[in-house]
């Protein structure tokens, strides 16, 4: 089967002159599954943000563990975003890395002050609330077409 699909594709690359682009249709599109689970990890951090903001906490971690973590989720999500053709889960994963570089941003920013940690965790629950929605998109069926 494998082999007929490389036939397949070597027929498509001689007749075009080009080869097909390579990357991943859909990841999340058409299985509730990880639509629900983006959603649902993506408010539960929302409402820690809100939580945090409620409650006057402006701490923000300043460790080099903290940061390489940040670096880490930024690289993997960019790579994610960048081999989906989906646009819907290609906003929701930008939104993500948008989120992972602020954060990362505060956390190597070692004298910010406490109003400025406010105002990120306010912008940051935003960020969080707006990839829960937009994983909610990602519900639908997946279309073929759309890119």
């Amino acid at each position: 089967m494998d082999r007929q699909v490389e036939d397949a594709k070597a027929k498509v690359e001689a007749t075009t002159g080009a080869k097909q682009a390579r990357g991943f249709d859909h990841l999340m599109c058409g299985t509730p599954l990880w639509g629900v689970a983006g959603f649902l990890g993506c408010a539960y951090f929302a409402w820690i943000s809100f939580g945090h903001v409620a409650r006057h906490e402006y701490e923000w971690p300043h460790d080099l563990w903290t940061a390489a973590t940040y670096i880490v989720w930024i690289v993997l999500l960019a790579g994610v975003a960048l081999d989906i053709r989906c646009l819907r889960e290609r906003v929701f994963f930008s939104v993500l890395v948008i989120d992972f570089v602020v954060g990362c941003g505060l956390t190597l920013w070692r004298n910010i002050p406490s109003a400025d940690v406010g105002t990120a965790r306010i912008g940051t629950g935003a960020l969080w609330a707006l990839a829960a929605l937009v994983s909610l998109t990602t519900l639908g069926v997946a279309r073929a077409a759309e890119q």
